[in-house]
């Protein structure tokens, strides 16, 4: 069992509860209907706090219904009672400690981006066309994952190669909480598989790098025009051949960091544009952000959030039907299910490792 809620953490979440209850109280007032912006702001304070007060509520009926249940169990005078008396008191410290884990969890700090969309990035590495169908293959995973998820995923540019596989793919992957969800993702993934082309049946292994950016909107990185070299060039298909008679690609250069970002997904060259824009601005948002993580990611070295993408995150073994995340020591011989998109339990305990690491940090605090 967890240990006990402080008098400094009981006092926060009692200030907690009085002003949920406020903003119970704002948010049922007539007045404010009038005042839209105000309603909003007032839903979403509202909507943050609920699921650590509602824990709350739980936990002090948890601790009263455990003082009773002691006190009968202290009071009892027959064998009966004493044993129906200590059953109640076992589930109910249980119950206690999970609340307290749950609560705790529940008070970390919250990572800003967490609500955001992403930029999909996956790229080909060591392996030549093993390594570019593999990364085609990861592609489908995470478009087939974001479809049980109701995500939309558009792509934004693909580089295709002679066999049929991926380059390199750019994608924007809109929904709800996305990057939540996809945020211990970046890396690289290495695969270890006997090739068709195989004739002697040897192993080789391949590595495809992915890279999850948040998306960044304009408030967040403002581009000066004057910073951009942009060109325009015919879309192309697989091996350089030209599907597009018109000049709607687009290929922008940010001057000042060398960031270059193109889009032919679209027919319209304006479409094009704002999509490598959106490209770009994540791009330099996530550059941003891993500067300013560097010092921390220091301080923490067991760390699965850095993003380090130089780092083999992944191993997918074909012959053994494994997979394996080395970060966490997690093992699953399902490798069938897990190339088909099925892969909500390993983001599960990428997210909950996170957690409990968080949580270390606050002890040791």
């Amino acid at each position: 069992m967890s240990g006990p809620l402080d008098a400094k953490l009981l006092e926060k979440l009692e200030t907690l509860a009085a002003r949920h209850e406020e903003l119970g109280r704002v948010l049922a007032s007539p007045d404010l209907v009038s005042d839209l912006e105000r309603y909003r702001n007032t839903s979403k304070s509202y909507a943050e706090i609920s699921p650590v007060v509602a824990r709350f509520r739980e936990y002090a009926k948890t601790v009263a219904d455990l003082t009773g249940a002691r006190d009968l169990l202290a009071a009892a005078d027959d064998a009966e009672m004493k044993s129906m008396a200590s059953q109640e008191v076992r589930i109910l410290e249980g119950r206690l400690g999970a609340l307290e884990q749950e609560i705790k969890v529940l008070l970390l700090p919250k990572d800003p981006n967490d609500a955001k969309n992403v930029v999909l990035e996956i790229r080909a590495g060591t392996g030549g066309n093993e390594a570019t169908l593999f990364a085609a293959e990861i592609f489908r995973l995470y478009s087939r994952f974001a479809e049980t998820e109701g995500w939309k995923v558009r792509t934004t540019d693909i580089s295709q190669s002679e066999v049929g596989g991926i380059k390199e793919v750019i994608a924007l992957i809109e929904g709800e909480r996305v990057y939540s969800r996809l945020k211990f993702e970046s890396g690289v993934h290495r695969v270890q598989r006997v090739p068709q082309t195989e004739a002697q049946g040897r192993i080789h292994t391949s590595a495809v790098t992915v890279a999850i950016l948040p998306e960044a909107d304009e408030v967040e990185v403002q581009i000066d025009e004057k910073d951009l070299r942009i060109d325009t060039f015919c879309s192309s298909g697989p091996g350089g051949q030209s599907v597009n008679t018109t000049y709607s690609a687009v290929r922008i250069t940010h001057l000042p960091t060398s960031t270059v970002v193109q889009c032919q997904d679209e027919k319209s060259w304006h479409k094009n544009k704002a999509r490598a824009l959106q490209v770009l601005r994540s791009r330099l948002f996530d550059a941003k952000l891993r500067e300013q993580q560097a010092t921390i990611a220091k301080e923490r070295r067991g760390m699965i959030g850095s993003g380090n993408r130089n780092e083999k995150i992944r191993t997918y073994n074909f012959p053994q039907n494994r997979f394996t995340d080395h970060r966490i020591g997690l093992t699953i011989h399902n490798l069938g299910a897990v190339m088909d998109g099925d892969i909500a339990e390993i983001l599960d305990a990428l997210d909950a490792n996170d957690q409990a690491e968080k949580l270390k940090e606050e002890v040791q605090v």
